[in-house]
């Protein structure tokens, strides 16, 4: 199955997308990645659903990619008195460690490492930032505080503290439960919530022993800040606009992620951006022209991938909404002018072999006939700085595990194809070709691009390129090997 677009859609599964017609619905309307997300389901639900998509992918014999979304530390107040109170503009408020139940004079915040950050002066957002309150006092137990914007507050409402850097884990013991647990499964990525600073990613790469890719999402302002650190032992990135837009204010989010989008592409690791893409679509079959813009806007500045979350695991329409943006996508990248900002935004000469090679290949196809570039690959790395390169033609990454094709699912214009092992380039080029006609690249009469490392079968030694016919005969005909 081949897509006629080369972003990315990731689709969130949950019970409006749990069984196998809605699931295999939602791949053939464009999904490549399905996405579990840890904070709702059970282990064994989570089973299940890799077990269909697993069942998906051998019915239609494409690799799919599955990410795992770990929960991360969930900060929240206790219970209220009659399940609520109501916080007037100037009053104030003390969040304690009081078990008692609170009133609108104070609550339970039951996390004591925020408490101990806090200084006079920090903010405090409540519900999503519908409530925000200002410290003019701490100590190790509790917070006073002035109430900035008012309203109702209820039980166990999330907390976040947008200036202040918690000396917390991004991984709860819950998380590390289910890193293990989906490791063993076999998902292809982990996406790391509550990042701060790259020690929090180093321990889920540790946890993770190469089982999956990690990726992180950038969802905090501490994150934003160690961004180059972060992205650097990072396998992918994930734009979290939703905790982003409540932490910084609404109007700094545009820049950001169009500036962590840049840094991805220039790294060559994928990015996703994610959160109320469609959100109108969890209740109707029609998205809104404002929605249909962000999608628009994400796919033109060079993202990997866009992601649906509620929209089609808890919404009424989840395979609308995965058409929808499919659509969406393809009419982007048919527009001149996503071509241009795709050129323009193409980096300078790089340092590496690798670099030289997949630069070489993108000339040659563009200013050839040349029907599509075949990459061979053990670890993914030539097929991804192939991707990075945003070329004018399909990206054909062929590589011996499965594993490596799965993983390579979520990156721009990969079209992932699974090839036996090969000692010999020519029987490179062979596989490459058959690939090509297979798949519905190229006729026997077109050209391709190939390249691979010599030897083969030894991550990080691309070195070779050839112009080759996909007709298999003038390929044994070359005298070449």
């Amino acid at each position: 199955m081949r897509r006629l677009r080369n972003v990315k859609i990731v689709a969130t599964l949950g019970p409006a997308s749990s069984d196998y017609e809605t699931i295999r619905a939602l791949f053939e309307a464009g999904a490549d990645v399905f996405r579990l997300n840890m904070s709702h389901g059970d282990h064994a639900e989570i089973a299940e659903r890799h077990k269909i998509i697993r069942q998906v992918e051998a019915d239609t014999g494409r690799p799919i990619c599955i990410l795992a979304d770990l929960q991360g530390p969930k900060l929240r107040v206790g219970t209220f008195d009659g399940g609520e109170a109501e916080l007037e503009e100037g009053a104030q408020f003390r969040l304690d460690l009081d078990e008692a139940e609170g009133d609108a004079t104070r609550v339970r915040l039951p996390h004591r490492e925020i408490f101990e950050a806090l200084e006079p002066g920090s903010t405090l957002l409540v519900n999503d930032g519908k409530i925000r309150l200002k410290v003019t006092d701490c100590g190790t137990d509790f917070a006073d505080c002035e109430v900035v914007v008012g309203g109702t507050i209820s039980n166990r409402k999330g907390v976040n503290v947008p200036d202040v850097v918690l000396p917390l884990a991004a991984l709860s013991d819950k998380d590390r439960r289910d890193l293990d647990f989906v490791c063993q499964l076999g998902v292809d990525w982990l996406a790391l919530s509550f990042v701060q600073r790259p020690a929090d990613v180093e321990e889920a790469r540790q946890l993770a022993g190469g089982r999956a890719a990690v990726l992180s999402k950038i969802e905090k302002p501490a994150a934003v800040k160690a961004f180059d650190e972060i992205l650097a032992i990072s396998d992918g990135i994930m734009v979290a606009r939703g905790d982003l837009g409540v932490e910084l204010p609404v109007q700094n989010v545009p820049p950001i992620q169009k500036r962590l989008v840049r840094k991805c592409r220039a790294a060559a690791k994928p990015v996703i951006v994610a959160t109320q893409m469609l959100e109108s679509m969890i209740e109707s079959p029609m998205p809104t022209r404002a929605e249909v813009s962000d999608v628009a806007a994400a796919i033109y500045e060079g993202a990997d991938a866009v992601m649906l979350s509620a929209e089609s695991a808890a919404g009424s329409y989840p395979v609308e909404a995965v058409t929808t943006m499919n659509n969406v996508a393809m009419e982007v990248e048919s527009d001149p002018t996503y071509r241009e900002v795709m050129d323009a935004s193409r980096g300078g000469p790089k340092e590496t072999t690798a670099d030289a090679i997949v630069s070489a290949a993108r000339e040659i196809a563009e200013t050839t006939d040349i029907k599509a570039i075949c990459c061979f690959s053990q670890t993914g790395t030539t097929a991804v700085l192939t991707a990075r390169e945003r070329p004018h033609v399909p990206v054909i990454a062929l590589t011996p595990l499965r594993g490596t094709a799965r993983r390579l699912a979520l990156t721009w214009g990969l079209h992932c194809v699974l090839s036996g092992e090969v000692g010999r380039f020519k029987q490179a080029v062979v596989n490459a070709a058959r690939a090509a006609r297979i798949e519905g690249f190229a006729a026997a009469s077109d050209q391709i691009v190939i390249t691979a490392g010599v030897p083969f079968n030894q991550p990080g030694t691309t070195n070779i390129l050839r112009v080759a016919p996909c007709d298999e005969r003038l390929i044994y005909s070359s005298g070449t090997d």
